[in-house]
């Protein structure tokens, strides 16, 4: 159409059909608010989603499962949330943000990691509460930072750690990060001598750079991972779609491959 011409009826009519579903589709973008954590599987998930739905992008939004409802809270949008706890989620859930009963999709463990230097010479869990050493954890309201200290409660029960490692590991903590994701940087580029991360964080490319001390069962913490639609999705049906593409047997493999341990979902938090 040359400029300042004006359009007929004709010309409208042959533009309106040109418009195919599928191009009206690809303006159609899905947005998950997900718990730093799931970066590597959900970023994978995304592609796979984007695959088997043409014309939809998957953007994510990773961080911190308190950011994110602080987030959502103030208006972001967003159309699923997947936290790092159920605390987080029933925060979400009980201010009205999701739609319907969020599921568990995921459990995790905590493990400790060194640079792969270890210049402290940090070989077992004790040593996190030497003098000197410097630890870097989540921030308490981090849902890592909260496992964290549950851990820490529970080893100083645990024989051969003595009462007081709680007290002394975090008098040694050095930064409280905003998410996990900060705390494996700070390692990696050995700002810290030690940090506690999930086993998660450590089945990936930066696996290599850290090494790994385990935590005893009888002290370790299970995070719970739930999932749900957003209750202002402008998108509910798709986004109903992502929840169950990750409870899927697709979804709990990426899950298992980046070190979670898959669930079945449960239908609801507990109580």
């Amino acid at each position: 159409m040359k400029r300042g011409s004006h359009p007929t009826a004709l010309s409208v009519a042959l533009l309106c059909l040109s418009v195919s579903p599928a191009a009206a589709q690809q303006a159609t973008t899905l947005t998950v608010f997900a718990a730093a954590s799931l970066t590597e599987p959900f970023s994978r998930l995304g592609k796979t989603f984007e695959q088997s739905h043409p014309g939809t992008t998957v953007r994510f939004n990773f961080a911190g499962s308190q950011q994110l409802v602080l987030q959502i809270q103030q208006g972001a949008k967003a159309d699923v949330f997947a936290s790092a706890d159920e605390r987080m989620m029933q925060i979400a859930k009980d201010s009205g943000l999701v739609e319907g009963e969020p599921v568990v999709f995921a459990e995790n463990v905590l493990v400790v990691i060194v640079p792969r230097a270890n210049p402290a010479g940090i070989k077992r869990l004790q040593d996190l509460s030497r003098s000197g050493v410097k630890v870097v954890i989540a921030a308490e309201a981090v849902p890592a930072g909260k496992y964290t200290r549950q851990m820490l409660e529970k080893l100083a029960t645990q024989l051969g750690y003595g009462p007081q490692i709680g007290q002394q590991v975090l008098a040694n903590v050095a930064s409280y990060e905003d998410n996990v994701k900060g705390v494996v940087a700070k390692v990696q580029l050995g700002e810290a001598d030690a940090g506690v991360v999930y086993r998660s964080d450590v089945t990936g490319p930066g696996a290599a750079q850290v090494g790994v001390l385990p935590i005893p069962a009888a002290a370790n913490v299970i995070a719970l991972y739930p999932i749900a639609v957003i209750r202002r999705s402008a998108f509910p049906q798709m986004a109903q779609a992502f929840v169950e593409l990750v409870g899927s047997a697709t979804g709990q493999a990426e899950l298992k491959k980046s070190g979670f341990m898959a669930v079945e979902p449960t239908g609801q938090l507990s109580q």
